[in-house]
């Protein structure tokens, strides 16, 4: 199924063509880059934001030709506003990765060069680690029974634990989670494997349990919405695909009946399910090509986990600590 074509891009900051040319960046980086949704909003918003400061900055709006004369101070300038509004590290430095990319395309069409963009340094982020669950709770948030006094159907309860379920026993993203449709899961005993489109619309094999397939028939047994063969195997109260919103309202929810940090979102679930395949002995290699990783860099950070939980026990058990 084609994907719907980027909408003409209109500039209040910018001159027509800043704004033409624009349009086709994006059309590029959606079909030749083929970069998600998600990203090419992040991109074109920070673009937006940038001929918005640069209107400003400069008192008139925005041409190609004025933008190829971009100084490095200008962009500082920028970078300096969008800190100022409490922007953190990693999405300045998406915002100039992005400036970049603009710059880069428009340099190919002929467009001039600006070169000041690769004259910025990238900002500095400080490395955290992912934060997952102890096995027990995440074991507890795939429990339907763990909700049994909240006044909600039966089986939304079960289409919940069914979700948490996958995303621990998996590793998927929730984004990969909701977008499965029925033909994709196989019924207890017929199949032990997923096909999951990820980031980029890679598709790979996901082994999948079958304690998860039998939460996942459980719940589909008593919808009472009809889940066809090519929707979406989990659905929303009214029949619709089940927005990952309501996926993280039940965890804030159960967070907070579990004693559980804000840290527990549906994401740690992943976060959990690599750490804990790794404390277990699992390949790291291994465990890149189940979580969807381009790079082996990505899983390493997982590493960083073990070695910590490692040396926490060694601190609390050695007898001269």
């Amino acid at each position: 199924m084609a994907q719907p074509a980027i909408q003409p891009i209109e500039l209040d900051s910018a001159d027509p063509t800043v704004a033409r040319e624009m349009t086709r960046w994006l059309t590029h980086l959606k079909s030749e880059r083929r970069l998600s949704p998600k990203t090419l909003d992040a991109y074109a918003r920070d673009l937006r934001q940038c001929l918005d400061f640069l209107c400003g900055h400069w008192g008139t709006r925005v041409t190609l030709t004025r933008f190829s004369q971009l100084e490095a101070s200008d962009i500082r300038a920028f970078m300096a506003m969008r800190r100022a509004d409490d922007i953190g590290g990693r999405s300045l430095m998406r915002a100039l990765a992005g400036l970049r990319s603009f710059g880069r395309f428009l340099e190919r069409e002929g467009q001039g060069k600006v070169g000041a963009l690769s004259a910025i340094r990238a900002p500095k982020i400080g490395k955290s680690l992912p934060k997952p669950l102890p096995i027990a709770s995440a074991k507890r948030l795939a429990d339907a029974d763990e909700r049994a006094g909240e006044s909600r159907e039966s089986w939304i309860l079960a289409r919940d634990a069914a979700v948490m379920a996958l995303l621990y026993g998996s590793g998927l993203r929730i984004s990969e989670a909701l977008s499965l449709k029925r033909r994709d899961v196989p019924r207890p005993g017929e199949g032990d494997v997923l096909v999951v489109t990820g980031k980029g619309n890679k598709t790979r094999m996901v082994p999948v349990l079958q304690n998860v397939l039998v939460l996942i028939a459980d719940y589909v047994a008593i919808c009472p919405h009809v889940i066809a063969q090519e929707t979406p195997v989990f659905v929303g109260a009214r029949g619709g695909p089940l927005s990952p919103r309501i996926i993280q309202l039940t965890m804030e929810r159960m967070r907070g009946a579990l004693g559980l940090p804000d840290s527990a979102t549906p994401h740690a679930l992943r976060h959990s399910f690599a750490t804990h395949l790794l404390s277990r002995g699992g390949d790291l290699r291994a465990i890149q090509e189940l979580l969807g990783h381009a790079s082996l860099s990505t899983t390493q950070v997982y590493t960083g986990i073990d070695s910590e939980r490692l040396l926490e026990v060694y601190r609390s058990a050695h007898p001269r600590s």
